[in-house]
């Protein structure tokens, strides 16, 4: 079983950045790819961005792409989403989550298995 904690989240104005963090535990991290979700309420939770496990590819949502930008460190078994000119409409809860098997569908929920608890991040306006 794979456990998942995110952490970094809070309150920022908009245009102010924010770093997350994805600590992760009970298998070979490096084999596996992370991605992170977000989800605001009363709406479906959404691709942000997703790393392989070499941390060689890099995906990202189009919303966030040249603001966002996905990292991983797997000495520390720790995925990082470092988030910079935060606009008010990023205001959601962020999940990291891993995979069952080595290869998924990166961008949708249903390729993941394993999901953290979330860390919320409000950006006003």
């Amino acid at each position: 079983q794979v456990q998942l904690i995110e952490s970094g989240g809070g309150l920022v104005q908009a245009g102010g950045s924010l770093r997350l963090s994805c600590e992760a535990s009970g298998r070979t991290f490096s084999n596996y790819g992370v991605g992170w979700f977000r989800q605001a309420p009363g709406k479906e939770r959404e691709f942000v961005a997703a790393i392989s496990g070499s941390g060689g590819n890099t995906y990202s949502a189009n919303s966030v792409k040249g603001r966002f930008t996905i990292s991983r460190d797997n000495a520390k078994n720790t995925v990082y989403l470092q988030m910079n000119s935060l606009k008010a409409e990023d205001s959601a809860r962020y999940y990291c989550a891993a995979p069952e098997a080595p290869y998924t569908n990166v961008r949708a929920t249903t390729g993941y298995n394993y999901w953290g608890q979330g860390t919320q991040v409000t950006v006003s306006s």
